[in-house]
């Protein structure tokens, strides 16, 4: 296991190197000059050409993708081009909203989704399940900003109710924080529920077919029993595939859902950024979502071995 990890490790080096390449290049084809952004429309040429000077983007941009990465592998991830502030500092701290986000929409999902997935797999072709397989294709179907909206209109026009605006942190108040995070959670969470759902359903259905269930069924086992300690535990192979792939998901679809709700997470730095045309912290921000991606799916084919001990890697 110890060995495998470390492989897994080090294959983050290409995958990085990768994602690096992609978009520093992709940023400097799109359209839009950031010194321009900076100095408006009324500045002459002598200032754009200085700023450009200031920022290195009048050197080849293969120099200037080595200056950048040289600075990465230091763990320096340089200095934003409209703030002048340290980029990493910035995208830590802007990380801790966006993964508490990010982690209460997945427990939300969770907590709805798996258990109607079993349900739904159990009682096959019923009712029951016919409505979850409506709400799970829903959920799905969704766009999470319309969700937002329409959610934020519906409290707004039935209860005169207005999310709150700004953030708070956990430890400073725990009640405020979770008003704060409820809603953009369940909104950011429910594609991922519908997700986790249908591959629940259809895993259990699978596994309730397999010869060891009919034994254990024969032996008297309850029912119960049959469900939750045997069917469940094999059946969340496929599932937790599905959710370490959501991961990533969501940590995309924040970019939207901070905005929409003001919070001041790492989706909403990238979307400023965007604007702005601040080629230093988009560079930085992608990257490291790109490298927490990629821990996450190394945690799910970790925990591979403990769900199913026949699943070795050598």
């Amino acid at each position: 296991m110890y060995a495998y990890i470390i492989r897994r490790l080090l294959m983050l080096v290409p995958v990085l190197f990768g994602v690096s390449v992609v978009i520093f290049f992709t940023l400097r084809i799109i359209p839009g000059d950031v010194a321009q952004t900076i100095l408006g429309t009324d500045a002459t040429k002598e200032s754009l050409a200085q700023l450009r000077k200031d920022f290195g983007l009048d050197r080849p941009v293969i120099e200037q993708y080595i200056t950048w990465m040289s600075g990465v592998l230091m763990g320096d991830f340089g200095e934003s081009m409209t703030t002048g502030r340290e980029v990493l500092p910035d995208i830590l701290n802007r990380f801790k909203i966006t993964f508490e986000l990010t982690i209460l929409s997945a427990i939300l999902s969770w907590i709805i989704a798996i258990p109607l997935g079993v349900i739904a797999g159990i009682k096959r072709n019923t009712k029951t399940d016919f409505t979850v397989r409506i709400v799970s294709l829903l959920g799905v179907s969704i766009p999470n900003f319309a969700l937002a909206t329409v959610l934020i209109l519906i409290l707004a026009l039935t209860f005169s109710y207005s999310p709150p605006v700004g953030y708070v942190g956990f430890f400073e108040d725990p009640i405020r924080n979770l008003q704060i995070m409820l809603l953009p959670s369940i909104v950011l969470g429910t594609a991922m529920a519908g997700a986790v759902m249908r591959m629940t359903r259809s895993s259990i259905l699978e596994i309730l077919r397999q010869d060891f269930i009919r034994t254990i069924r024969a032996k008297g086992a309850k029912e119960r029993l049959v469900i939750f300690n045997h069917a469940l535990r094999n059946a969340m192979i496929p599932i937790l595939t599905i959710i370490g792939m959501q991961i990533g998901v969501l940590l995309g679809g924040t970019v939207i859902i901070e905005q929409i709700f003001s919070l001041p997470g790492l989706g909403q730095l990238v979307l400023t950024s965007i604007n702005q045309r601040d080629f230093t912290v988009i560079q930085g921000a992608i990257l490291f979502i790109a490298f927490v991606f990629v821990l996450v799916n190394l945690l799910v084919d970790i925990l591979y071995s403990y769900l199913d001990p026949r699943i070795t890697y050598k």
